[in-house]
């Protein structure tokens, strides 16, 4: 391997690192606050990309019906709630927020000229499309399992990304797709001739992870994410509401996955079924932080990128065996240095 090739493989490394970054600390968030291994989270990464997809080749976006048929199945529940506990107050938020609402939103995708708007336009119908999927799905699967163990937690988990990959595969079939690139551009930097999408993938994930940084340490709402995740029954106990925290950590999750596709889908071809193996290599990330610290984790997950990149020139065929093989020395270390402490149960 010659230093250009060592240069060129790192770029790709860093270049996927980025977006495995990205995935982690999304699984590090959900799983400190709710508890949940978060598998579906690489169907957002899907999602994401191939709605893109659609908008830039005129066709109506399938995530407007399954965003439509989760708020559906969402405004069931609340007003069976309502009916339960009469309180008829919250007719209006209900009525607005999962049944006008989608109906406004599938009016715009109908009737505008979705493919003709500027890029910019088409990326944020696509985030405004599929991040709502995220409280969705939490408010439909996950919240009335929020006090289950881990395992069933788990269980549902996978029972979600089996779905959703069902889902993805009705709404935009079997094809791949890739989407236009932001930037033709490139940067030359001695033997480092970096594309510009490479350049936005990268920098749009350092700017993610100082947002997610700010978030967390100046804003009241990411200080109570925190204390959730560092005490659920302590932060019911001083006021904080656990539901409210489970939904907005769907939310940011969802919003990281999209935003994670978009910038993915100019440089790799997405199929409805490619969200798991992406999310599986920000979860070896994250497991190397113990699903607890967002730096470490996010180290992993670059190392992975990294790895993967070299694994493809010395051993194309097994660089996903490499790659997930990592983990194993991992858990072994975490299995032999961690004190095992039984689960708290919420009543």
């Amino acid at each position: 391997m010659t230093t250009e090739i060592f240069v060129l493989l790192g770029q790709d490394g860093v270049t996927n690192g980025a977006i495995y970054v990205l995935l982690a600390l999304s699984l590090v968030l959900v799983y400190s606050v709710t508890r949940i291994v978060f598998v579906p989270q690489g169907e957002f990464v899907t999602f994401g990309a191939m709605t893109l997809a659609s908008i830039q080749f005129g066709v109506l976006p399938g995530t407007l019906w399954i965003l439509a048929g989760l708020c559906l199945i969402v405004a069931l529940m609340e007003l069976v709630a309502i009916a339960r506990s009469r309180q008829f107050g919250k007719l209006p938020s209900v009525i607005g927020g999962y049944l006008l609402a989608p109906a406004l939103l599938a009016g715009l995708c109908i009737f505008l000229p979705l493919k003709n708007l500027p890029l910019i336009l088409q990326m944020f119908m696509t985030i405004v499309l599929v991040v709502p999927i995220g409280p969705l799905v939490y408010r439909v699967f996950f919240q009335p399992l929020a006090g289950a163990s881990i395992l069933v937690l788990l269980i549902a988990a996978v029972a979600v990304h089996l779905a959703m990959v069902g889902l993805a595969l009705l709404a935009f079939g079997a094809e791949g797709v890739r989407t236009e690139a932001f930037s033709s551009g490139h940067l030359q930097l001695g033997w480092v001739n970096m594309s510009g999408q490479a350049l936005w993938v990268t920098a749009s994930s350092v700017g993610l992870i100082l947002l997610l940084y700010i978030f967390f340490e100046h804003t009241m709402l990411g200080k109570a994410l925190r204390a959730t995740a560092a005490n659920r029954i302590g932060a019911r106990i001083v006021g904080i509401r656990t539901r409210l925290s489970g939904t907005i950590c769907f939310a940011l999750a969802a919003a990281i996955g999209t935003i994670s596709g978009i910038l993915i889908s100019p440089i790799t071809t997405i199929y409805y079924n490619s969200g798991l193996l992406l999310a599986l290599k920000g979860f070896v990330g994250a497991i190397v932080g113990g699903l607890i610290s967002y730096p470490v984790a996010a180290a992993g997950a670059l190392f992975v990128g990294l790895l993967e990149a070299y694994a493809s020139f010395a051993a194309s065929a097994f660089k996903e065996v490499i790659v997930f093989t990592m983990i194993i020395p991992v858990l072994l270390w975490r299995s032999l240095s961690t004190f095992h402490i039984e689960e708290v149960e919420e009543e």
